[in-house]
């Protein structure tokens, strides 16, 4: 066999491997994949500049609702680790006292 047919017998059969009729049924290539989910993109922008409103984000919470949880986690585990946390991360807050109290109880 000469050098020149393997390899152009080679080329083809990397290029069957490489076609898109390889796929399995219903799949598509990654760059149709691609393209489509920009079209979707795109028809999304434009129908929020039609009606004029921003896309629905929720609201932010409030902080002292977060930190608030954060101490009633940390009493109701009531470890050490737990009060030791909570201070670390909320150290000038309100609870901070009850959890050094909490802390203080647990070490006698």
């Amino acid at each position: 066999m000469k050098l020149g047919s393997f390899s152009t017998g080679l080329i083809g059969v990397l290029a069957v491997l490489a076609g898109p009729d390889h796929l399995p049924f219903g799949e598509q290539s990654v760059m149709v994949g691609k393209a489509r989910a920009d079209d979707v993109a795109k028809e999304n922008v434009t129908e929020t500049a039609k009606t004029g409103r921003a896309p629905a984000m929720p609201m932010a919470r409030d902080p002292s609702v977060a930190v608030t949880e954060e101490y009633e986690a940390a009493r109701r585990t009531g470890t050490r680790e737990a009060f030791e946390l909570f201070i670390a991360r909320h150290g000038d807050d309100p609870l901070a006292e009850q959890a050094r109290a909490a802390l203080k109880r647990l070490s006698r």
